[in-house]
């Protein structure tokens, strides 16, 4: 068995549980593999790629180099660059959409747990900065040509909404949350940010929503 590349973290320091590129890591030299397990590979290099070098960096041909494979092997399983693009964004929805969950699941009033659920959105800002970015972008400019994606996409609010028993509750949330993040990220809101660095995202978030919802919602 050939060893495994750790993958870097989107804020030097951060701390947060597994991810699905954690998981399944490119090998380090070029290598066999089973055909199971050379999408996984693959997408796993592509969000190595997009959070240490950016998006424009990313392609069929880098993606088969950090995975140790031939150029042509990516084609196996995507027919573009743009299906692995919606690839690792379906990916990330589904990873966001269970940290939300997680979050929503908390006992206490609906207040508490849109804090609790925007502190893991803005946790996932945080260490998943490029695919926050890619999953709700422009960059995938076909993205209704994916029903899955578009599917996942839903998920996230109607998730929110569920753990608040409110749809309409649930989008606005959505909104308002995604608004802070993509603002912190993109450092046009400074949280304390651009000082002490991403990992201060959560507990700034919470603090805005605790504000924002002050009053219990019935």
């Amino acid at each position: 068995m050939h060893s495994v590349m750790p993958v870097s973290k989107d804020v030097k320091g951060a701390k947060g549980p597994s991810t699905v590129a954690d998981d399944v890591k490119p090998r380090e030299k070029t290598g066999s593999y089973h055909h199971g397990d050379l999408a996984p590979a693959l997408r796993a290099a592509a969000r190595e790629i997009l959070e240490q070098e950016g998006l424009e960096a990313l392609s069929l041909r880098s993606v088969a180099r950090k995975a140790g494979v031939s150029h042509a092997a990516p084609y196996r399983h995507f027919a573009s660059r743009e299906a692995l693009l919606a690839e690792i964004a379906l990916e990330g929805l589904q990873q966001l959409r269970a940290e939300i969950a997680k979050a929503g699941a908390a006992p206490g009033l609906p207040t508490e747990r849109i804090v609790h659920m925007g502190a893991a959105y803005a946790g996932f800002a945080a260490r998943h900065g490029g695919l926050l970015r890619l999953m709700f972008g422009s960059q995938i400019p076909n993205r209704y040509d994916f029903p899955g994606l578009e599917a996942a996409t839903s998920a996230i609010h109607e998730e929110i909404g569920r753990a608040l028993g409110d749809q309409v509750m649930g989008l606005a949330v959505w909104g308002t949350v995604h608004g802070i993040a993509i603002l912190c990220l993109e450092n046009v809101l400074d949280l304390g940010q651009r000082q002490s660095g991403l990992d201060v995202l959560p507990s700034r978030a919470e603090i805005l929503l605790r504000s924002l919802f002050s009053q219990p919602l019935e």
